[in-house]
């Protein structure tokens, strides 16, 4: 027997997106098409930095987009790179250009995925995780 989708074992993501539009549609997307729930989010990167740099926060997925309200998804990514926690790190950006994911892999991204054309492979991918 199938045990229902809200007992399974759901990621906790924190989302970094500037656009609360597009914050508040990830995250239905997210729950209603992955294991995934959003446990925090932010526009810039000095609050998501704040926030995973705390010790108290705890998320097994950081989803960043590029261009932030100040600040960068890149200064995130250089700025947990040394985490050792065991969060995977999720590029989410409408620029994910072949220079831009090598930057991203190069900062530590696990994943490069583009706004306009990969939802569904990102959506897959973190199915892929929990099971």
């Amino acid at each position: 027997m199938d045990e229902p989708a809200s007992s399974r074992h759901r990621l906790r993501a924190y989302v970094v997106e500037d656009s609360s539009v597009i914050r508040d549609n990830l995250a239905e997307a997210l729950h209603e098409n992955a294991p995934v729930e959003v446990v925090g989010s932010a526009a810039d990167e000095p609050a998501a930095v704040a926030w995973l740099l705390d010790p108290q926060h705890a998320c097994d997925l950081v989803i960043v987009d590029i261009f932030l309200k100040s600040g960068s998804g890149l200064g995130v990514l250089k700025r947990i790179a040394r985490l050792d926690r065991t969060m995977r790190r999720v590029v989410f950006s409408n620029h994910a250009t072949p220079e831009i994911r090598a930057k991203c892999a190069e900062l530590g991204a696990d994943k490069v995925f583009d706004k306009s054309n990969e939802i569904d492979e990102m959506l897959v991918y973190f199915n892929r995780l929990v099971h």
